[in-house]
């Protein structure tokens, strides 16, 4: 096993968010995954993260009325497809 350098650190807490939220496909799910395992400082920003969003989730008791949700949600679809096409 080879010692995470900073380049790492920074990668892996530049996707920190999307592995939060699900987003990541299975490879670079354990890709963080074992990099966590081996950088403490890494780890101790994740579990920062994790408990913040936890907090504000618990927070949140609002919902955006579902009209606005699907909205939102039509509009990423369109923005991933362009993305994609570009």
């Amino acid at each position: 096993m080879s010692e995470p350098n900073a380049q790492d650190c920074s990668e892996v807490l530049g996707r920190v968010f999307f592995f939060l939220d699900n987003e990541l496909d299975q490879a670079d799910c354990s890709q963080i995954e074992q990099h966590l395992e081996e950088c403490g400082p890494c780890l101790a920003r994740y579990d920062l993260e994790r408990t913040v969003k936890t907090l504000v989730r618990r927070s949140c008791s609002e919902q955006a009325p579902d009209g606005l949700r699907e909205r939102v949600m039509v509009s990423i679809d369109q923005v991933r497809v362009e993305i994609r096409s570009e």
